[in-house]
């Protein structure tokens, strides 16, 4: 049985963006000369139209205050931090506003971003998105008559940024990179092409794109982000460094470990003459990672023999400066010394009350991968589990939360524990779609594992559901003849003849046996097996009571193994 690949844990270094009562029903229809939005299901639908002048300009200057004056009321009070105030007066802004400006106008439309805003933070998730979107709908109806003005693209960046942030709070990071996108785009039509606000933007996007793991994607807006940092401070400022670590991520995620390590290189530069231990810190454990993938790790461990000397006892840093080295001689097979490191880094970060959850969980989650690799799943599986703890309650953290739970779904699956397995299996499912996309091959092998849980656990229509969900993914990821695709080819032919449907189980092997045929001569052993499971199908079929099928998996040769 196939490994969850790592590489859904790079999800792990993706730090957060940088942060910068029920709600009420509102939603008109706009003005009927005008074409009307989409109708939605929630709080655009009751907005008034735009009221007819007023009469005369005592009446205009009479109706405008009191909606502003609790809108500017509201922003003081969530820049003093006090949400729940903010919130009440919001609300009374949006009742207010609506009589003289309506609800499809741009004074609305920042009223229900702040109410939106301060329901998040109080708790009220699903009211602070609800707002939110209102409010996302209202900016996207006004921009294209009123594009260039730069209040409007101000406000609509504004709202969808904050409907960004609260979507990545409960989990749905790969919908709220559609948002900061659109953001960009906003302020993109309005501000300098060199300023700093722009240069910002183009880096939370890029990270975004890398939270999701769409590099190609991240390393164009990343680049971006990196020109503008350039012209405005030069090399040498620390503001260049972090888009410069953000880059390095993106290349590593690329598979550019070459531009990857000149980008810490660069970034080293920086830290080094300011002083600036812990950052440089992380970009030396960075930059020992990065060696590795390039099959240079002595030097990688003397980077890090340095680190140790440098950090602080206790620090973080140190204990992951110790997993680093314990995943280098792991490989070495020295592996009395991998442990010895792994049990440094333990008693550092057991004792640690970190402020940064993220970091803690992605310390146990390398060490927990890391006695996975030496076969000690009783040890990998505690660890996930106090990773989990770690993340319980934490914001931002629901990608980490679907990847540990994917591989401990896989494990106890492993292990033979299919009714421990499956609940696992499906909380992944769950958040890695929210996360990383319903298209994403970590999604794609977690609907694997989860088929054939299901299918151990005698669910077979279930197990068909899943199987063939993962297929159309794996297939469209690595093409129908590579080892994972045909695997899954194989996984429902044996649901399919556990099923008693040997039409289809037959199709299905058919196809693993052309895909075989297809790979020459290195895969004859796998043809063989592949030839033998159809026979035993074609016996099944006619009832005959000595076939025996499914014959398990196909065999994995151990060139294939993880």
């Amino acid at each position: 049985m196939r490994r969850l690949p790592k590489s859904l844990l790079l999800a792990c270094l993706s730090r957060p963006l940088r942060v910068r009562s029920p709600l009420p029903r509102l939603h008109p229809p706009p003005p009927p000369h005008q074409a009307r939005p989409r109708s939605l299901p929630f709080s655009t639908q009751t907005l008034t139209r735009a009221p007819p002048p007023p009469p005369d300009a005592a009446a205009a200057a009479e109706a405008k205050p009191a909606g502003l004056v609790f809108l500017e009321a509201a922003e003081l009070h969530e820049s003093e931090g006090d949400h729940r105030k903010a919130l009440d007066l919001a609300l009374r802004a949006i009742a207010q506003l609506q009589e003289p400006h309506g609800g499809w106008s741009l004074p609305v439309a920042r009223a229900l971003r702040l109410a939106g805003a301060a329901a998040s933070r109080v708790g009220l998730a699903g009211d602070g998105l609800e707002s939110l979107g209102a409010a996302a709908e209202i900016v996207d109806y006004l921009a294209p008559a009123r594009r260039g003005e730069p209040e409007v693209a101000a406000v609509g960046a504004a709202v969808h940024e904050q409907l960004a942030r609260a979507k990545m709070a409960v989990g749905r990071r790969w919908d709220a990179v559609g948002d900061l996108r659109r953001a960009l785009e906003l302020r993109s039509g309005c501000l300098d092409e060199g300023s700093a606000e722009l240069g910002d933007a183009y880096r939370d996007v890029a990270e975004a794109y890398a939270g999701v793991l769409d590099f190609d994607k991240a390393l164009s807006l990343c680049l971006k982000a990196l020109e503008i940092a350039e012209a405005r401070f030069g090399e040498d400022l620390t503001e260049v460094a972090k888009v410069r670590r953000l880059l390095a991520v993106i290349y590593t995620g690329l598979g550019r470990h070459v531009d990857a390590q000149e980008q810490i290189e660069l970034a080293k530069m920086v830290y080094e003459p300011l002083g600036l231990n812990v950052e440089l810190s992380q970009v030396e454990i960075d930059g020992a990672n990065i060696r590795i993938l390039l099959g240079r790790s002595e030097e990688a461990l003397n980077d890090l023999k340095r680190e140790m000397k440098r950090a602080d006892k206790e620090s973080e840093e140190r204990a992951l400066a110790y997993v680093t080295m314990a995943k280098i001689l792991s490989s070495q097979e020295r592996i009395g010394d991998a442990k010895r490191c792994l049990e440094i880094a333990r008693g550092i970060i057991d004792a640690k009350d970190s402020v940064n959850p993220g970091r803690i969980a992605e310390a146990y989650a390398e060490i927990s991968m890391l006695h996975e690799s030496m076969g000690e799943f009783e040890t990998s599986l505690s660890l996930m589990k106090k990773t989990l703890a770690v993340l319980e309650g934490a914001k931002d953290m629901q990608h980490v939360e679907g990847s540990i739970s994917a591989r401990m779904g896989w494990i106890l699956l492993h292990t033979g524990r299919v009714a421990e397995a499956i609940p696992y299996l499906e909380t992944a499912v769950d958040k890695l779609k929210n996360c990383f996309g319903p298209q994403h091959f970590g999604l794609g092998f977690t609907y694997k594992h989860l088929g054939e849980a299901y299918l151990q656990a005698d669910k077979h229509e279930s197990a068909v559901k899943f199987l063939t969900l993962a297929k159309g993914i794996v297939h469209a990821t690595f093409a129908p003849t590579h080892e994972d695709s045909i695997d899954m080819n194989q996984s429902l032919a044996n649901a399919y003849g556990l099923m008693g449907s040997y039409k289809l189980a037959m199709d299905f092997q058919e196809q693993v046996i052309d895909a075989y045929k297809s790979c020459g001569t290195d895969s004859s052993d796998d043809l063989r097996e592949a030839y033998r499971l159809r026979e035993q199908l074609r016996m099944k079929a006619k009832g005959l009571r000595h076939a025996v099928f499914p014959a398990n998996s196909l065999p994995v040769l151990p060139e294939r193994r993880d």
